[in-house]
C-alpha cells in the first residue's frame, strides 16, 4: 500500500496542486478515508499545504528546499555548491554567483522575445565551431553514410532504458536504473515506487520509440512536438485536455523569479518562430542544444516542457547516426542551476558546459556498447516497417492462424525473390514477442493477453 512518502512524492510532482479526486486517481488501491487521513498528517507535518474548500481544495508541495519549474521539474536546489566533477567556464561561474543568491535578492524577470529574436541560425552560434567538431570527434559512428537513423533503431534497446531513466531522474523519479530495465524489458513495476513513477517510465519509452519509429518524417514542427509531448504527458497532468496542447493558462516557476509568456496567441507564434528557426540550423549538436536552450525557456506547454526538449534535442543525432545524448550522470543540481541560467538571465554558458560534458559520458558509453555489438541484420533494417505491421495484424486477429496472416501479407507486399527470407524474419520476430516490446508494435497489453491466450487453445503453427 501507499505510503505518506508516496503521497506526498505524487503532490511534489505536480506543484500546481492536487485535489483529492486526483490524487484517488493515482491512488486506486487506497480508500477516500485512508488518504484524507494521509493529507492530515502531511498538513500537521508541515510537508505539504492546502488551499481552497470543498471540493476546489488543492494540496500542494512546501518549497522550502525544493525548487520547481513548469509544474514541477527544476528539482533540488539546496545552494550545494555545484559539483566539482563537471568542469565549467568563468562565465558560467558567474552564472552560478548570481542564481545562488536568495530568491528575494535576484530581479524579476519576463520572457525575454530579443532572445529568440536575435539567433539567426546558421550565423550564431550557442556552439563554438572548435567545440562543435570536439562533438563530432566524440560521437562519430561507423553508420554516418547509412539512412538516419540507423544506429539509434540498433541502439534502440539500450536507448529506451538508458533515455527513460535518466531523463525521469531529472525529474525526482526514483527508479533505479536496473527498476527501469525490469519495467520495460519486462513489464515489471518496482516494488513500493508511486504509480505516477512507473507511468512516467513508460512515457518515456513511448515517446522514444515515436521518435526512432518515426525518424524519416520527424521534423522540427508542432505536429512532430506536440505528438512527442502527448507520448511524454499521457495521464500525468492534472488537466488531460493539456497533453499535446500548447500551454491556454499562466504557469510559474517555483522559486525562481523567471515568468514566462501568459497569452496563448504569443506562445504559439513565438513557438512557429522557435520550430522555424531550429528547422534551418545545418549543424546537428547546434540544432539539439538550441532546443535545449529556447522550448523549456518558452515554456510552450502546462508541463513536460524539459522532458520534451530533452528528448527533442536527440532527434538530430538520431538522424545524423550519432551518438545519443542520454543525460546518464547529470546531477539534478546542476541542471537545475544551468536552466535557472537561461531563465532568469538568457545566458547558456553553463547550460553548455553541461552539455558538452554529458554527451561525452553518453558518447563513451555507446561507443564502448557498440564495440560488443553486431551490425543490424541488414534484412530487418530494410524491412523494418513491414514487419511491425505484420507483427500487429498477427496479434490483433487471434482467431486466425498465424503463419496464414504472415504468408497472405508477405504475398501481397513481398518481391517474390525476397518472400522467403522476409517471412522468415516476421516469424522469429514473432517468436521474441514479449510483453516488454509491445509497445514498439503499437499493441496494448490487452491486446497481447488476449493473443497469448488463443496461442494456447488454437491450433497454431509456429511452435511457440
Amino acid at each position: 500500500m501507499p505510503t505518506l512518502d508516496e503521497l506526498q512524492h505524487s503532490i511534489q510532482l505536480a506543484p500546481a496542486g492536487l485535489t483529492l479526486t486526483e490524487l484517488l486517481r493515482q491512488h486506486p488501491q487506497l480508500a477516500r478515508r485512508s488518504v484524507q487521513r494521509m493529507i492530515n498528517q502531511l498538513i500537521a507535518a508541515e510537508r505539504i499545504r492546502a488551499l481552497g474548500n470543498g471540493r476546489a481544495r488543492r494540496y500542494y508541495p512546501v518549497n522550502n528546499a525544493t525548487s520547481y519549474t513548469d509544474m514541477g521539474e527544476l528539482r533540488v536546489m539546496d545552494k550545494a555548491d555545484f559539483p566539482e566533477s563537471i568542469p565549467i567556464s568563468a562565465d558560467s561561474r558567474d552564472i552560478l554567483t548570481y542564481i545562488d543568491r536568495p530568491y528575494v535578492a535576484r530581479k524579476p524577470v519576463g520572457y525575454q522575445r530579443d532572445f529568440l529574436d536575435a539567433y539567426q541560425p546558421n550565423r550564431t552560434q550557442y556552439l563554438p565551431e572548435s567545440l562543435r567538431r570536439q562533438l563530432r570527434q566524440i560521437g562519430q559512428t561507423s553508420h554516418v553514410e547509412a539512412p538516419a537513423g540507423t544506429f539509434s533503431r540498433a541502439m534502440l534497446n539500450r536507448l529506451l532504458i538508458d533515455l527513460s531513466w535518466a531523463s525521469s531522474y531529472l525529474e525526482g523519479n526514483t527508479y533505479t536504473r536496473l527498476d527501469t530495465c525490469e519495467l520495460i524489458e519486462h513489464g515489471k513495476t518496482a516494488h513500493g515506487k508511486a504509480s505516477i513513477e512507473t507511468q512516467m517510465i513508460l512515457n518515456h519509452k513511448a515517446a522514444i520509440e515515436l521518435l526512432v519509429d518515426n525518424i524519416d518524417s520527424a521534423g522540427f514542427n508542432r505536429y512532430t512536438l506536440q505528438n512527442l509531448h502527448s507520448a511524454l504527458s499521457e495521464n500525468l497532468l492534472p488537466n488531460p485536455v493539456d497533453e499535446g496542447r500548447l500551454r491556454q493558462h499562466v504557469v510559474a516557476i517555483g522559486q525562481s523569479v523567471y515568468r514566462p509568456l501568459e497569452a496563448p496567441s504569443q506562445i504559439g507564434a513565438e513557438l512557429d518562430m522557435l520550430l522555424e528557426k531550429a528547422d534551418q540550423i545545418a549543424n546537428p549538436f547546434e540544432q539539439s542544444f538550441f532546443m535545449m536552450v529556447h522550448l523549456p525557456y518558452l515554456q510552450p506547454f502546462a508541463d513536460v516542457n524539459k522532458r520534451t526538449s530533452r528528448l527533442i534535442a536527440n532527434l538530430p543525432l538520431f538522424r545524423a547516426n550519432l551518438c545519443p545524448l542520454t543525460f546518464i550522470g547529470i546531477p539534478e543540481r546542476a541542471y537545475s542551476y544551468a536552466m535557472l541560467g537561461v531563465y532568469e538571465m538568457t545566458r547558456v554558458e553553463l547550460l553548455r558546459d553541461l552539455y558538452l560534458w554529458a554527451y561525452e559520458r553518453s558518447a563513451q558509453e555507446y561507443m564502448t556498447i557498440r564495440q560488443n555489438m553486431a551490425d543490424p541484420d541488414p534484412g530487418r533494417l530494410a524491412w523494418r516497417i513491414f514487419i511491425k505491421q505484420s507483427i500487429r495484424e498477427v496479434v490483433t486477429h487471434p482467431e486466425r492462424d498465424a503463419l496464414d496472416v504472415i504468408r497472405a501479407a508477405v504475398a501481397a507486399n513481398v518481391p517474390a525473390e525476397e518472400q522467403e527470407n522476409v517471412q522468415a524474419l516476421v516469424v522469429e520476430e514473432l517468436r521474441r514477442l514479449h510483453e516488454g516490446v509491445i509497445a514498439r508494435y503499437g499493441l496494448r497489453p490487452a491486446e497481447f493477453a488476449k493473443w497469448q491466450a488463443g496461442i494456447k487453445t488454437n491450433a497454431q503453427r509456429l511452435r511457440f
